[in-house]
């Protein structure tokens, strides 16, 4: 029995991207915009007039996607080292990404649907309250835009150094982004409705408006579908970590995996063919520079003869 501790072989497996700024300012804006929300339903159904308790129940999709997003912020902290999950959460707020993503997607279809039914049946529109409510709602979303505004290109700026992605945290300022879009659409189709007689510009906006929030959302999806899916990094990169290890000796890569299990961490498993076997940590080491590579394990295949006859292994976990 090996008495010795092993804790100096052993290797954390926490690739979440913790971002406690991000988390606290997402919750300041679900909290101003349900206010909001909760403001415009009563205040629609006290006075009758359904552009509030439309904006409103539109608010709420937002309020249910910023629920989300802090739901994966703790959810990934609090069970960062869960060993039920063989990679840790770091995948979390991806997924808290992508289900925003879905929403953002169903709010471009709410807004299509209804624009369309305004064409085919065109409604009073009761210019000066609907006015006082897409104004209403453009101020919430430029108050929400600045508290995410800064954290999303601090993040923003660290990536371009470091790889990281909190898509969490992006998929919240996309809402933002969405409503405010939403807001000033409806501003000028309603102040081209009012004074200058063209009604049919209110539908059409909520069309561009639902493409535009569309593409967006289908840009999101691009972004997090592949990382769900255990996605490989790209071939360039892939072909430089072959390079680094075959020009080292007679070594011949035989297999290479390397696959996201966060945001910004990748994982990578490498067998080796050789006639001159070293440690794996020697081959680890040769691989240093690879920084977005977090989690390497090394299988060195030692070649007997030509025949090839029994194969001796030697694995590391990183």
């Amino acid at each position: 029995m090996h008495e010795h501790s092993l804790s100096n072989w052993q290797h954390k497996h926490d690739f979440s991207a913790g971002n406690a700024r991000g988390e606290r300012r997402t919750l300041y804006v679900l909290v101003l915009t349900a206010v909001t929300m909760v403001v415009e339903v009563v205040a629609g159904t006290v006075f009758g007039s359904m552009a509030l308790l439309a904006d409103g129940w539109h608010m709420g999709t937002h309020v249910a996607a910023f629920m989300i997003a802090i739901f994966a912020y703790r959810y990934a902290r609090k069970n960062a080292a869960n060993p039920a999950y063989s990679f840790g959460t770091g995948k979390v707020s991806v997924l808290g990404g992508f289900a925003s993503a879905i929403a953002l997607a169903v709010v471009a279809l709410m807004m299509l649907v209804e624009s369309m039914q305004r064409i085919i049946d065109p409604h009073m529109i009761q210019f000066n309250d609907a006015i006082a409510v897409a104004s209403l709602g453009l101020v919430i979303n430029l108050v929400s835009a600045l508290l995410l505004k800064d954290e999303h290109h601090h993040q923003h700026d660290h990536d371009h150094d470091h790889h990281d992605h909190d898509h969490n945290l992006r998929a919240a300022y996309m809402h933002v982004l969405a409503d405010a879009l939403t807001s000033v659409l409806a501003i000028v189709a309603l102040l081209s409705g009012k004074y200058f007689g063209w009604n049919w510009l209110d539908p059409l906006m909520g069309i561009v408006g639902a493409v535009i929030i569309t593409r967006w959302s289908y840009g999101l999806l691009k972004q997090t579908g592949p990382i769900l899916l255990d996605g490989s990094i790209d071939l360039r990169y892939q072909s430089e970590v072959c390079k680094t290890l075959e020009q080292d000796g007679d070594n011949r890569v035989s297999d290479i995996h390397i696959w996201k299990v966060g945001a910004n961490h990748y994982a990578a498993i490498i067998s080796l063919v050789t006639h001159f076997p070293k440690a794996p940590e020697y081959y680890k080491q040769l691989l240093l520079d690879f920084d977005r590579l977090s989690h390497v394990t090394i299988e060195v295949n030692v070649c007997e003869d030509e025949a090839g006859e029994v194969s001796q292994k030697l694995s590391a976990r990183d």
